[in-house]
């Protein structure tokens, strides 16, 4: 049966983003660079350009999210926030912890290049992404969103855009926390750490351990409740060595056992997923108008599932040197990367390195902003790739603000995709054309934003019939063309007490040789939500409709389209005490973001927290 929510067409979306703006507001479902005067939210942001640069220079269509907004998400993971977001779509195996896939744009989950503390995040195995399913949500403080390409800034694999997560940086006198969660099907949540500055030095450490018992990811497969169990922990040391010179170490570990249903009925199948990420940076200010930052860091990523004998083990090392000038309306960068991927997955043992150069000039004064970047790549096997990128913000009425950007990026093939008995050697980079252009008003606490944009990919890597690796089951080849297009119109206001916010997504994520939908990717979605305070409580709502997608590329397996209602209410229970109540999926639909796989029904938890205030 299809779900009313979803019966919407494109004709009447207008319709109803023109209802829900005079009251639309600031949310975490909302917040993009059409918001840049919203008060809450910081007021810079680095990912854009790997700088630090004020929200009014930014020309990317850039999402920020706060730690409030991350508490009040619950959340169990990284990726269940961010398809709340306006362009970014979820497709899982299951509940959490089992295979994730992000799609932001329509793009495929590897074209989104994902950071922590700006350490590198990725896999070597299978077609390489971001392992969303491993990153947890203890003490993070803010994550940054930045749709289209930005390879001519972080080298290969930023096609679709860049996520970047940032861990809490102590401040203040020392703050110690504590909380615990629980909720339906035996979840529970237990959290602790500690933050503060005592002189030149500031710290932070955090610690969380979350159980569930879960639910049967697979009901045409093993009758069994297939839980998780996740550990996490994080931490960050800064030096402020004198006014011109300072020391950041930061570090992070997730380990997640997560049950899922394999092949084999009756196994008790468990997919055990771990990443550890390690950062240090020296940042030096010169002069006022020259500074350096040079920052070494790994991530490792291992991942192994039993009884089924699998294991795959990824590291990652960057070594970046960042030199930045400014002077006065004019910003001037330059820098120099090293990135160096290793996979272990029998009998794969084998390497590579890519060495990078890159300069940016950005530009901002009276109605005029500007951004170039172009960057060089050398990689050890595919040799040199040049990409680059071009926006422009014209500032033409009060409030009001044009733009355009261009730019090109590129992804090389994972190891696996190489060297495993489904690669080829001869596998070539897969490369993408983009251009969008985006029209925002924003006046006191009213905004609207629409941005319109098409990605061409090309040598598009797909997994196909038997072919030059010679086995039966399939090879992967550079077969594929990808053409990503859609527009995204979110907006906010505040009408008296309530804040509401909204955003809906139009896509065409085809692919260009057959013409059919890319599977998992919906054309519509839609996402509303409200808040407000009643008697010292904070009360929200979220409303969140995706319309019918296809499972396979071919087309001919529907995924129906599903609403979701979720709600939630925290409040002040003390002065040091702080509740956080929820409801997911109000309604109980059912619905499959996968084919074959369940998804979680109506979800509750109850969370408490304490935090001494000096």
């Amino acid at each position: 049966m299809k779900n009313p929510l979803i019966r919407f067409r494109p004709a009447a979306l207008p319709l109803a983003l023109c209802c829900a703006l005079p009251a639309l507001a600031q949310s975490p479902e909302s917040a993009t660079v059409a918001q840049l005067a919203a008060p809450s939210l910081p007021d810079t942001v680095v990912t854009a350009t790997r700088v630090a640069q004020p929200l009014t220079d930014v020309l990317a269509d850039v999402t920020l999210i706060d730690e409030p907004q991350i508490r009040q998400s619950g959340a169990v993971n990284i990726a269940d926030l961010l398809q709340r977001q306006p362009g970014l779509e979820l497709s899982r195996n299951g509940g959490p912890g089992t295979t994730t896939s992000l799609f932001m744009r329509g793009a495929d989950n590897r074209f989104t290049a994902v950071y922590i503390d700006g350490v590198r995040v990725d896999t070597q195995s299978g077609s390489g992404g971001a392992p969303w399913e491993a990153l947890a949500l203890g003490q993070i403080e803010r994550i940054e969103i930045v749709r289209g390409p930005a390879a001519a800034v972080y080298g290969s694999d930023a096609i679709a855009g860049v996520v970047q997560i940032f861990t809490k940086k102590g401040e203040g006198p020392f703050t110690p926390y504590v909380g615990v969660g629980v909720g339906n099907r035996r979840t529970g949540k237990l959290e602790a750490g500690f933050s503060g500055q005592s002189g030149a030095v500031d710290y932070a450490l955090g610690a969380e351990r979350a159980i569930s018992r879960g639910f049967n990811n697979k009901p045409a497969g093993n009758p069994d409740v297939d839980g998780y169990r996740q550990s996490a922990a994080s931490g960050r040391l800064g030096w402020q060595v004198n006014g011109a010179h300072r020391l950041d170490l930061s570090g992070v570990y997730t380990g997640m056992d997560a049950q899922y249903d394999g092949f084999t009925p009756g196994l008790d199948d468990h997919g055990l997923n771990q990443l550890a990420t390690l950062g240090a940076s020296w940042s030096a200010q010169w002069s006022k108008a020259y500074s350096t930052r040079l920052s070494v860091s790994e991530s490792r990523q291992r991942y192994e599932t039993t009884p089924s004998p699998y294991l795959s083990k990824t590291s990652l090392r960057n070594v970046l040197l960042q030199n930045e000038w400014r002077q006065g309306n004019h910003l001037l960068t330059a820098s120099l990367e090293r990135r160096e991927d290793h996979l272990v997955n029998a009998p794969i043992d084998r390497g590579r390195h890519q060495n990078g150069i890159a300069l940016g000039y950005g530009y901002s004064g009276g109605a005029h902003t500007l951004q170039l970047n172009l960057r060089h790549d050398r990689d050890s096997e595919f040799g040199g790739q040049t990409t680059g990128g071009a926006a422009y913000g014209y500032a033409f009425a009060p409030g009001w603000r044009a733009t355009a950007a261009a730019g090109t990026a590129f992804r090389v093939p994972t190891l696996y995709q190489r060297f495993s008995q489904y690669g080829q050697p001869a596998l070539q980079p897969e490369k993408s054309r983009n251009v969008e252009i985006g029209l925002h008003w924003a006046q006191g606490g009213s905004r609207v934003g629409v941005t319109a944009y098409r990605n061409n990919v090309s040598n598009l890597i797909t997994f196909g019939a038997a072919g030059p690796c010679g086995d039966a089951f399939g090879c992967y080849e550079n077969t594929g063309r990808a053409r990503l297009q859609g527009v995204t119109l979110s907006g906010a206001h505040r009408l008296a007490s309530v804040n509401l916010g909204g955003s809906i997504d139009w896509m065409q994520p085809k692919d260009a040789v057959t013409g059919k939908l890319l599977a998992r990717r919906a054309q519509r979605t839609l996402k509303l939500n409200a808040d407000t305070r009643v008697a010292g409580w904070t009360l929200g709502a979220e409303w969140q409709a995706v319309s019918a997608r296809w499972d396979n590329a071919a087309n001919t397996q529907r995924l129906g389209g599903y609403g979701l209602v979720n709600l939630y209410a925290s409040t002040i229970l003390a002065r040091e005490w702080s509740l956080l109540a929820r409801i997911d999926n109000l309604a109980d639909k059912t619905y499959q973001v996968a084919r074959g796989y369940a998804t979680p029904g109506r979800t509750i938890y109850v969370g408490l927290r304490w935090t001494p205030r000096s």
